[in-house]
């Protein structure tokens, strides 16, 4: 008979499991499918890493973010795991096809939700045994799917194509509404839940409030002076991070400091993430696009200059901090007018009514004719998230079918006022659920109980100190101070040092030579 305890520690080398993980793993190995919520940096990756070792046949892991895949696969085969790979659009056309000719010896293929709209690629996976299909970061199904990613609410018709394999949703944030809408749209009512607490005890809560902004940016600078660990300070503008983080160059002269936004170009990032990882940088001035899958387990400060849309997301960010369970801190920075960036950036991020009203008129005047997505994103100016939207909602509205502008049954009109109809339920549960969490920064009792009472029945015991409403003041922490790494290469001799390591994995393993 075998035991599970045995299999972990011939793979991975731990002797027992966390909080949650052997569960999950006894019913995936049942064929049960499985809805699993977790704490950040709990070890959830391990839920599907172990059986990708056990089960017969092979682990599609559906994961948001392209770098996250690619760490994920490095990390792997640093660990004597060969047999992975992750496809995605980076490749090139030498590299993907390499990949699909070897695809029945992989064990674990990460994909993004995009690269499974492939139809090749669908039937290419339908001909080997897939004995599960996961999807990491499962929230995202119903935080991303109803807007700038509706790929992840197609991914019920995926796991028919693939012959009904077993399904693992893994994620560390989700309310009971969350949960249900996850089982509904994968069609997998029948799914098994493992709810754990999402409260990690050794983190601490605390919230400043100022009369301005230049007070709150001061009260940053005296923080980040008084204590050099590890720090992110998320930002809700792309242009935010990059102010602050000159003020705090100028200000700090002995802290390591950059910025990071889904705007920079793709070396620049990596190597700013990098850089953080080896603890050359040691703050850094970021949008919500850093973070997922930096396992970086010393973090002591989380600041939010401003706060992210929704309770789920924040609860994430702060997830990054402390994973080796020491002493670490949620720190919010308030200000007057903080909000109004925040219900921006709600009001931006789907079409105006006009913007639907004109593009569906247009696109009933070219019926028979193959849309021309860049053309119409120009000449209706659109965002790609916007266009992502309207494109999901077309289909389903059978306006756009397979590329080809379609006639329909319903007339245009009814068409138009449905999707401006959703838009504004859209607006309005994103309006309230923004409002949740400027709730939670006036509340007057315990933050920790009123962050997780939504999410979970009992609060955790904390382990160092619970909020600043409780016993906790930001200015007399005493978190463990480490000596800085010092070494500093000029950026272009770590990009090069960077690249020499992945051509070493090039050259001894063909797994990743398929995702470099």
């Amino acid at each position: 008979m075998m035991l599970l305890e045995d299999e972990l520690k011939k793979h991975f080398g731990f002797s027992s499991f966390r909080t949650g993980q052997r569960e999950i793993i006894s019913d995936i190995l049942n064929n049960k499918d499985v809805l699993g919520v977790l704490p950040t940096g709990s070890g959830k990756s391990l839920c599907y890493q172990l059986p990708a070792r056990i089960i017969d046949g092979s682990v599609i892991v559906v994961s948001p973010l392209i770098s996250l895949m690619v760490d994920q696969v490095k990390q792997l085969i640093a660990s004597g795991f060969k047999d992975v790979v992750a496809i995605n659009s980076f490749l090139s056309f030498s590299e993907k096809e390499l990949a699909y000719k070897q695809i029945d010896s992989y064990k674990l293929i990460y994909v993004s939700p995009e690269m499974l709209q492939n139809k090749r690629f669908v039937k290419l996976l339908s001909t080997i045994k897939i004995g599960l299909f996961v999807i990491d970061e499962a929230h995202c199904i119903s935080q991303w799917g109803h807007e700038f990613r509706p790929d992840y609410l197609k991914l019920d018709f995926i796991i028919k194509a693939l012959n009904n394999p077993t399904v693992l949703a893994l994620t560390a944030t989700a309310t009971p509404s969350v949960q249900a809408d996850i089982l509904n749209q994968l069609q997998c009512k029948s799914m098994k839940k493992h709810i754990h607490s999402m409260d990690r005890n050794n983190i601490t809560f605390a919230v400043e409030a100022f009369d301005n902004i230049d007070k709150k940016i001061d009260f940053l600078v005296k923080v980040l002076a008084k204590y050099p660990v590890p720090t992110m300070v998320y930002f809700s503008s792309r242009n935010w991070t990059e102010r602050v983080s000159s003020i705090l160059e100028s200000r700090l002269s002995n802290r390591s400091i950059a910025f990071y936004h889904g705007g920079m170009d793709q070396t620049e990032r990596l190597l700013v993430q990098q850089q953080f990882m080896n603890g050359q940088l040691d703050i850094i001035c970021c949008t919500s696009a850093f973070g997922m899958g930096i396992n970086k387990k010393d973090v002591r400060l989380i600041i939010h200059f401003h706060l992210p849309t929704q309770v789920e997301s924040f609860i994430q960010e702060v997830g990054r901090a402390g994973r080796d369970g020491e002493s670490s801190v949620s720190l919010v920075l308030a200000a007057p007018n903080d909000d109004k960036l925040s219900k921006l950036l709600i009001e931006r991020e789907l079409p105006t009514h006009d913007q639907v009203k004109e593009l569906c008129y247009y696109l009933n005047s070219q019926q028979g004719n193959i849309i021309n997505e860049e053309f119409l994103i120009e000449l209706f100016q659109l965002t790609e998230i916007q266009w992502r939207f309207l494109r999901y909602q077309l289909e389903k509205h059978d306006m756009i079918i397979d590329s080809k502008i379609m006639s329909r049954n319903k007339e245009v009109e009814v068409i138009i006022d449905e999707i401006n109809r959703f838009i504004l339920l859209r607006n309005r549960y994103k309006y309230e659920k923004f409002a949740e969490l400027e709730n939670w920064v006036t509340i007057k009792n315990c933050r920790r109980k009123g962050l997780f009472s939504s999410f979970q029945k009992y609060i955790d015991e904390p382990k160092f100190y619970c909020c600043d409403k409780c016993d906790f003041n930001i200015l007399e922490w005493k978190p463990i101070l480490k000596e800085k790494n010092v070494q500093s290469l000029d950026w272009k001799e770590k990009l090069k040092e960077l690249f020499l390591q992945g051509e070493k994995h090039v050259e001894t393993s063909r797994t990743y030579k398929a995702d470099v």
